[in-house]
């Protein structure tokens, strides 16, 4: 049985990160823990662009069409979505994550979702590194992974007919 699956080593790998400008005091600590993580496992400055949005809902317009320039092997989209007294977080919630997994799939490039979803802004700052989670650093790795994933499929599809 043959096995195909990422790994942690981001030299060489482009990314983007697509924040969020809503809840600063917890996207900024996301973007943190992102950028961290992406130089701790080889990304080099140069290959890492960050694109602010106003809210969450924006993201998924703006991280498909960062992805569909095919400049990046990933994409990592943070934002905090913290559950007020309206339906509004429900709205924005679902659609920005049905938002993200659509332009993934429509572009082929991952495009990971690190938007938190909170019911108070206690919940989102204790996902940020403050405890021993670290929700944008989480999705950096998760963006390494995917990104060395697809290439390993992608070179594994060119050696051989077939494949996938």
């Amino acid at each position: 049985m043959k096995t195909v699956e990422g790994n942690l080593n981001a030299r060489h790998l482009q990314f983007a990160l697509v924040v969020s400008k809503f809840n600063e005091f917890v996207t900024s600590r996301l973007e943190a823990g992102a950028l961290e993580t992406l130089k701790k496992h080889g990304a080099e400055d140069e290959k890492i662009q960050i694109v602010r949005v106003p809210g969450a809902f924006e993201i998924p317009l703006v991280a498909r069409q960062v992805a569909a320039s095919k400049q990046y092997d990933a994409v990592i989209c943070l934002g905090a979505v913290i559950k007020g007294e309206t339906a509004h977080f429900d709205l924005i919630s679902t659609e920005t994550s049905r938002g993200i997994a659509q332009a993934s799939c429509e572009t082929g490039i991952p495009i990971v979702f690190g938007v938190l979803t909170t019911n108070t802004a206690e919940q989102a700052v204790a996902r940020t590194g403050t405890t021993d989670v670290d929700r944008g650093a989480d999705a950096a790795r998760t963006a390494i992974e995917m990104a060395t994933l697809m290439k390993a499929l992608h070179e594994k599809d060119r050696k051989t007919t077939g494949f996938l």
